[in-house]
């Protein structure tokens, strides 16, 4: 009797290939996503900063005051407890 052309086999060849296809597309898109959450989640993309460092404390302050979340009072308060905290501690490197 005969199976077709390929023979017997092929048919179960489909399915592992399909199933090969699927897993990999699958991957792809998981490491897309997972890339593009990872940009988002670090700032990369931000303007602010050097990619790869968290920005300071004084530019978090500054941009908290950009966007209105604090008022002036509440700002020239924050950045002066900075300075004196900066001034407090030695700089970092130092024994």
């Amino acid at each position: 009797m005969m199976y077709g052309y390929y023979g017997s086999g092929m048919g179960w060849w489909i399915v592992v290939s399909s199933v090969f296809w699927l897993a990999l597309v699958g991957v792809a898109v998981w490491a897309l996503v997972r890339w593009v959450s990872h940009q988002t989640r670090t700032g990369q993309s931000s303007p602010v900063g050097s990619p790869g460092t968290a920005p300071s404390a004084e530019e978090i302050l500054r941009q908290r005051y950009a966007r209105g979340e604090i008022d002036a009072t509440t700002y020239e308060q924050m950045r002066a407890h900075l300075a004196a905290t900066a001034q407090q501690r030695p700089p970092v490197g130092t024994p």
